[in-house]
C-alpha cells in the first residue's frame, strides 16, 4: 500500500498502521502502555515540551497507540487532523472548553443525544448563549444566528427520533458567515457519510459506536476537516498562533482540552477501537440492511403506531438521507399503539437486548422516555417528539429474518 494511490475505504482502514513503520513487523500498532517517554538528551526533551519537534511527553497528552488510531480516524474523514478522547462526549467537551468563552452564542439543533442536550444546558449557565432550533431547515438556523454566534452544532441523524439535519445548506451559511461548523457523525459513521463534503469544519464521532463496533471500548474523536479558516475565528490565543494557522485550533484544542481536563483515551482501548474498525463497513452494511427490513415490517403492522428510519420513503427526510448518504444507519425508533405496554413487548423479544448503547453488533432496545430521556422531564421530550412508548433500537448484525421475525413475534402476543 501506496501514500500516492487512493485505495477503498476499508482497504485504507485496514493498512493504515503500515503507512508508518511497526515495531518488528506487526500488523496492528501494538498496545504502548508507558505513561511517560523518556530522552537521552535533555534539550531534546525540551524542544518536544516546547512543541518544536514531535514527541511524546506524557500519556495524558499523547500516546504511540492512540496516535495510530488518530491517524485511522483522521483518513477515515479525510481531516487535516484528529484528536482522539476517553468518549465521544468528551471530544464534544473540548469544544466548550477550548474553543468558547463567556458572551459567546452556539446554535444548535433541538434534536439531540440527551447528554449532549445536558452539556448545553450545563455551558447556558456558565455565561454561554445557546439557542435550541428545528436544524431539519436550515432557516432556523440563519433566523437564530447573532453577532456572537462562534459555532453551529448538528447531529447528521439525531437519536432517538431519527431526524436528518439540513447538512448541506447549514454547511454553505456556515461557509459564508465565517461561524464554525460542526458535526456530530457517529449515528451516520464516516463509511456512511463524510461531513467534510458539507463544509463541516469539526467532525465529533463517538468511536465507542459503529467505529469500534463490538461494545467493549469508550473512546471519542475531534477531526479538524482543514476547511475552516482559524485566523477568522475571535478565541485563539496568541500561545498557539505560534503554528501555522490551520493548525490552531488543533492545537488549542489538545492543550486546553485534552491536556488540562484530562479527558485522555488509554492505550487499550485505542487498540480495541482500532481493531474493531477494520469490520466497520461490512458490520453496517449488514446493520443497514437489517434496518430497513425490520422498519419496513414494524411500519406495514397495524399495532405499530409510527416508525422513524431515513431509509424509509415516509421518513420526512428520505429525500436529502437518500443524496447524502450510502446507506441510512443502524438506528430507528418507533411507537406502539395506545394499550400495547412498551416494557412487555421489550420483554418478549428473544434477541433484542435491553442496553443503552448503539452500534454494538448485537441489537440493543430501549425505552426512550423511561431511560436516557427521563432527566430532561415530560415538557422537553414533547418538544422534541419523544412519545412515551417510543422505543430506540439500534440494530445488530444477527441474521435478517431471525430479527424480523423476533420483531414480529413480540407483536403477535400483544
Amino acid at each position: 500500500m501506496t501514500n500516492s494511490k487512493k485505495y477503498g475505504f476499508t482497504t485504507t482502514t485496514l493498512h493504515s498502521d503500515r503507512q508508518k513503520t511497526i515495531e518488528h513487523g506487526s500488523l496492528h500498532k501494538p498496545i504502548h502502555t508507558s505513561v511517560t517517554f523518556g530522552y537521552n538528551d535533555a534539550r531534546e526533551l525540551a524542544t518536544v515540551f516546547q512543541g518544536k519537534q514531535s514527541g511524546y511527553r506524557y500519556g495524558r497528552q499523547g500516546n504511540p497507540t492512540v496516535s495510530a488510531l488518530e491517524d485511522k480516524i483522521n483518513k477515515m474523514e479525510e481531516g487535516l487532523g484528529t484528536i482522539c478522547f476517553a468518549t465521544g462526549m468528551a471530544a464534544i467537551g473540548a469544544v466548550t472548553q477550548a474553543l468558547l468563552r463567556e458572551g459567546d452564542h452556539v446554535v444548535s439543533s433541538a434534536f439531540l443525544f440527551g447528554n449532549t442536550n445536558s452539556l448545553w444546558q450545563t455551558v447556558g449557565i456558565q455565561g454561554i448563549d445557546v439557542s435550541m432550533v428545528d436544524a431539519t431547515d436550515v432557516k432556523h438556523v440563519e433566523a437564530a444566528i447573532t453577532p456572537a454566534t462562534r459555532i453551529v452544532f448538528v447531529e447528521t441523524i439525531a437519536n432517538p427520533r431519527t431526524q436528518v439535519a439540513d447538512l448541506a445548506r447549514i454547511g454553505k451559511l456556515c461557509a459564508e458567515r465565517g461561524i464554525v461548523y460542526i458535526v456530530d457523525n457517529t449515528m451516520t459513521s464516516p463509511y456512511l457519510f463524510k461531513p467534510k463534503t458539507v463544509n463541516a469544519s469539526i467532525v465529533i464521532n463517538s468511536l465507542t459506536k459503529s467505529i469500534g463496533g463490538h461494545g467493549n471500548a469508550l473512546g471519542g474523536s475531534l477531526t479538524d476537516t482543514g476547511l475552516f479558516d482559524w485566523s477568522r475565528f475571535p478565541n485563539i490565543l496568541e500561545t498557539y498562533k505560534r503554528n501555522p494557522a490551520p493548525q490552531w485550533a488543533l492545537a488549542q484544542i489538545r492543550a486546553k482540552a485534552l491536556r488540562d481536563f484530562g479527558g485522555s483515551l488509554g492505550p487499550e482501548a485505542a487498540h480495541h477501537l482500532a481493531v474493531g474498525s477494520e469490520t466497520m463497513a461490512l458490520r453496517m452494511d449488514r446493520e443497514c440492511k437489517n434496518a430497513l427490513a425490520v422498519t419496513q415490517m414494524l411500519e406495514a403492522d397495524p399495532r405499530v403506531a409510527a416508525v422513524y428510519y431515513p431509509g424509509l420513503p415516509s421518513h420526512p427526510q428520505h429525500a436529502i438521507s437518500t443524496e447524502l448518504f450510502r446507506a441510512y444507519g443502524s438506528l430507528f425508533s418507533f411507537e406502539l399503539k395506545d394499550g400495547i405496554d412498551c416494557f412487555d413487548y421489550l420483554n418478549r423479544l428473544k434477541l433484542g437486548v435491553s442496553a443503552s448503547n448503539l452500534g454494538d453488533t448485537r441489537t440493543l432496545v430501549i425505552p426512550v422516555s423511561h431511560t436516557i430521556f427521563y432527566e430532561m422531564g415530560a415538557e422537553r421530550r414533547a418538544s422534541m417528539g419523544i412519545a412515551e412508548s417510543l422505543i430506540r433500537v439500534s440494530i445488530g448484525i444477527e441474521d435478517t429474518d431471525d430479527l424480523v421475525e423476533d420483531f414480529r413475534q413480540a407483536l403477535d402476543v400483544a
